[in-house]
This record gives C-alpha cells, sequence and structure tokens, in this order.
C-alpha cells in the first residue's frame, strides 16, 4: 500500500436518533484517539450538525450517506453538497447499492453526484459491486468496469486524495457472506489497473480502495492484509462503539 493510509469509514445508514448519535461519539472518540488510521462516520441527516460540534477537533471525519447535484432549487426532501459541507462534512458516500436498489439511482445520476461532490470540495466515497446473479453469470468484471467508466466521466482529478472507492458486492450487504479474500484481491486489483486506464497511472497508484460488505472485527485483518484493500466501509459492525474501535485497531 504506497503512501495509501487507510480510511475505515461507518455508514449507519437509517440508525441512531440525534441522542444516540452523540452517545455513540462520545463513546467511540476516546476508543481511537490513538487511531493511526484514518476514521469517517456517516451519521443520518439529523445527526450530522450534533456529530460535527462534538467530533470538529478530533481524529474522527464526518460523511454523509448521499446528496443530490444541484447546489439550491425546488428540489423537495434533498440535501445540496453546500448544505452537506456547512454541516461540517468531509466525504459523502455516493452511489450505495441500497440507493441504487430502492432509489432508482442509476449510472449517470451517481456521476452527477460525484461531480458536484468534487466541485463543492467533498470527498465522494463512490460505492459500486455487482450482484450475486452477476456474479454467477460471470459479469462481475463488466459491471464494475461501466460502474467505473460511467461514474467517473468527465472528472478530472486534480488531487489523489479526493476519490475514494468502495467496492461493495451486492451479495456481501448484511448477508454476513464476506467475499473470500482472493476474490477481493482480484477485484482491487483489477480496479485499479481500470483507474490507471482512465485516470492515470500516479492517480490510480494514490486513489483508495475500501472493500464493504460484512466486515467484521474478525476479518478486518485478512483483508486489510491484501496488497490493494486500502480500508473498510463498515456498515452494521459501525453502529457499536467497541466493535467499530476494533475494527479501526486491525
Amino acid at each position: 500500500m504506497e503512501n495509501r493510509r487507510p480510511l475505515i469509514a461507518g455508514n449507519w445508514k437509517m440508525h441512531k436518533s440525534i441522542l444516540e448519535s452523540v452517545e455513540f461519539v462520545n463513546q467511540l472518540l476516546p476508543l481511537v484517539a490513538d487511531s493511526l488510521v484514518d476514521i469517517m462516520i456517516a451519521p443520518p441527516f439529523t445527526s450530522l450538525f450534533a456529530v460535527s460540534e462534538i467530533i470538529k477537533d478530533s481524529n474522527v471525519d464526518l460523511g454523509a450517506q448521499n446528496l443530490f447535484w444541484e447546489k439550491n432549487g425546488a428540489f423537495t426532501g434533498e440535501i445540496s453538497p453546500l448544505m452537506l459541507l456547512s454541516a461540517g462534512c468531509r466525504y459523502v458516500i455516493i452511489g450505495h447499492s441500497e440507493r441504487r436498489q430502492y432509489f432508482g439511482e442509476t449510472d449517470e445520476t451517481v456521476n452527477k453526484k460525484i461531480n458536484a461532490a468534487m466541485e463543492a470540495g467533498l470527498i465522494p466515497i463512490f460505492c459500486i459491486g455487482e450482484t450475486e446473479s452477476q456474479r454467477e453469470e460471470g459479469k462481475t468484471f463488466s459491471v464494475l468496469d461501466k460502474q467505473i467508466k460511467m461514474g467517473l466521466e468527465g472528472l478530472t482529478l486534480k488531487e489523489d486524495r479526493m476519490l475514494v472507492i468502495a467496492y461493495e458486492p451486492v451479495w456481501a450487504i448484511g448477508t454476513g457472506k464476506t467475499a473470500l479474500p482472493g476474490q477481493v484481491q482480484e477485484v482491487h486489483l483489477y480496479l485499479r489497473n481500470l483507474l490507471e486506464k482512465t485516470s492515470g497511472k500516479r492517480h490510480a497508484a494514490a486513489i483508495r480502495i475500501l472493500y464493504g460488505g460484512s466486515v467484521k472485527p474478525d476479518n478486518i485483518s485478512e483483508l486489510m492484509a491484501l496488497p490493494d484493500v486500502d480500508g473498510a466501509l463498515v456498515g452494521g459492525a459501525s453502529l457499536n462503539a467497541d466493535t467499530f474501535s476494533k475494527i479501526i485497531h486491525f
């Protein structure tokens, strides 16, 4: 892992009230104060500001779980990149498989969101991954190829650290199934080579590629030992401060 500082990111999904979020962060901070990796947590929108007030002088960064690509306007229920910045966010998760599955996100809308996030100075955590049937049909690489090419279309990477990619095989999210280490490394290496074609060698070597999908304290060290895995996007296991801190201290 050449100069790629690991990132452990927690996606809380639709969990935790403001009070629960604050309580969690107060438990987490002392547990990870000595951490040598980058840490991000993505609470629901309602908790962002309250959490940002507590973590602003800590080593934990704030992320959001989604955004809309316009700066403002008549888009009821949506949140703009500038609103996320004002709430204290540094990262934003884009294109999560649940967003694609339940809310009709496409490679085109994901591309608009990545562009908007980067233009505002937010770091997108760009999620990609294949379904179980796509893997069984041998389509894993063609699916990822399309998601990467369309998701990053028209983007110029000025800084290496302005983009994070998260590979989450859809069949491993919340199912308890984790891709085998060999499968994970194969895909991550494929993605790195693909990035070299789309963004050049320097960016490809510097962009962090996270693995997501049933990451737990007992499988994190095996995953982090893989040469092209630069961190993890953690779902359920990020909801408990003790469990999440164990993952951070892999």
